[in-house]
């Protein structure tokens, strides 16, 4: 159950990963905008999910991984954005006024421009520790990070993986930077061809690598996407024409034919390798036998696998991210990430919250599990409830999660306290 107390507590460092990960371009000739990124981590799993205007926002199409926090985005006018890994500490600018949310993932859905997203920015403090580039179907883009604020002035930028205010002094070491600019700054070419050799050039393998590769035609809405290295097999799609199909949450991989090199990378996590296919045989043979049979490998004295209660907990915490994903029209899951917005009192049917109820519940019920993992399942199982609109049970869960702090994980302890308050 350890892998667990990693899971929990990855939503400490999410935003704050030094990796040396992902390359993004934005390029603008002729009359013609694109932007080009590749994507780089340690799993696979990639996500794609499309999210049709509503009232209060504009379309989009994200992209990201199993937490569902958007790493790239596009919207229906063709406004782009896309993060790097960075070691800057936003804490040294001292931010004072702090958006509450997913900044980006608003500015999405409120914004045509570079223009207009700056204005937006004017009102926050940038206090995330990544650095972003923001293009859009103009040919404007800009790299944005806690210190620097740098509009392109030429007709293309680069966001690798240091602070984009040591590019004027040359104090920096990357060479995806390096490649990525002898390759543009004499260029007279603006094709996806063009930039998919760039991408092809900038990849990285290994344990860090590269999951996909994305190139966007900002001004037509078209995104070409390549998998895990593979640059002879695109697939390509019409913004306008996949929004206009409604909300759809996949896997990236799923769009491409498997590959030897992409399942022994995504096998390297074994247990988020099982999560992933528990969650490919819950839409394949429903929830129910899915569920049945997991629980009974847990509860076999004979065949008992010791380490699928963990593997199911996964699993129950993912159903929960999936279903909120589709109710909040794309965006992430903000209670996971103690972000104010995840504790307004909200219910809504998703038949993916009532399985991960159940797998709750059974977990719960499993003895010899740790007092502060058991307090932490009560705490879920506690939110579970309450979106499917039993506040009773709810407050009894978060009751039992918030007994005591000795005994409870620090930030499932303060989730579950604030709900009481709120309750």
């Amino acid at each position: 159950m350890k892998r667990i107390l990693l899971f929990a507590l990855m939503v400490c460092s999410i935003l704050f990963q030094n990796i040396y990960a992902c390359t993004v371009i934005s390029y603008a000739l002729k009359g013609e905008a694109y932007a080009a990124a590749n994507e780089d981590d340690y799993m696979g799993f990639a996500r794609i999910w499309f999210n049709p205007r509503t009232a209060e926002r504009y379309g989009s199409v994200c992209f990201g991984l199993p937490d569902l926090q958007a790493q790239a985005a596009m919207n229906e006018y063709g406004l782009f954005y896309d993060f790097t890994a960075q070691n800057i500490d936003p804490t040294k600018y001292h931010p004072k006024n702090i958006y509450k949310g997913d900044l980006f993932f608003e500015i999405l859905g409120k914004c045509k421009t570079v223009k207009e997203a700056l204005v937006f920015l004017e009102k926050y403090d940038y206090a995330i520790s990544s650095q972003v580039l923001i293009a859009d179907a103009l040919g404007n883009s800009a790299i944005i990070n806690a210190g620097t604020k740098l509009i392109k002035s030429d007709h293309y930028q680069i966001n690798t993986n240091f602070d984009i205010g040591n590019l004027k002094t040359k104090n920096y070491s990357c060479r995806r930077y390096d490649i990525s600019d002898d390759a543009l700054k004499n260029s007279k070419t603006i094709n996806v061809r063009f930039l998919r050799d760039i991408l092809n050039r900038t990849r990285q393998e290994g344990k860090l690598s590269t999951i996909y590769s994305n190139i966007y035609d900002l001004k037509r809405g078209i995104i070409t996407i390549y998998h895990f290295h593979d640059f002879e097999h695109p697939y390509v799609i019409d913004l306008k024409k996949e929004l206009a199909k409604g909300y759809r949450l996949e896997k990236i991989s799923d769009h491409f034919a498997t590959g030897f090199a992409y399942e022994q990378f995504s096998m390297s996590d074994r247990a988020m390798y099982r999560k992933e296919m528990i969650l490919d045989e819950i839409n394949k043979n429903g929830v129910q036998p899915t569920l049945n049979h997991y629980f009974d490998l847990g509860r076999n004295a004979v065949k008992r696998d010791s380490t699928i209660n963990g593997v199911l907990l996964e699993v129950g915490v993912q159903l929960i991210k999936d279903s909120y994903n589709k109710h909040a029209n794309g965006g992430i899951w903000e209670y996971w990430f103690a972000m104010p917005g995840g504790f307004k009192i909200e219910s809504f049917n998703d038949k993916r919250l009532k399985a991960a109820a159940e797998i709750f519940d059974n977990l719960s019920a499993e003895k010899g599990i740790d007092t502060k993992l058991k307090n932490f399942i009560f705490e879920l199982s506690a939110y579970v409830n309450l979106l499917q609109g039993d506040q009773n049970k709810a407050k009894e869960y978060y009751r039992i999660a918030a007994n005591n702090s000795a005994n409870t994980w620090p930030i499932s302890f303060n989730r579950a306290k604030k709900m009481l308050a709120i309750l």
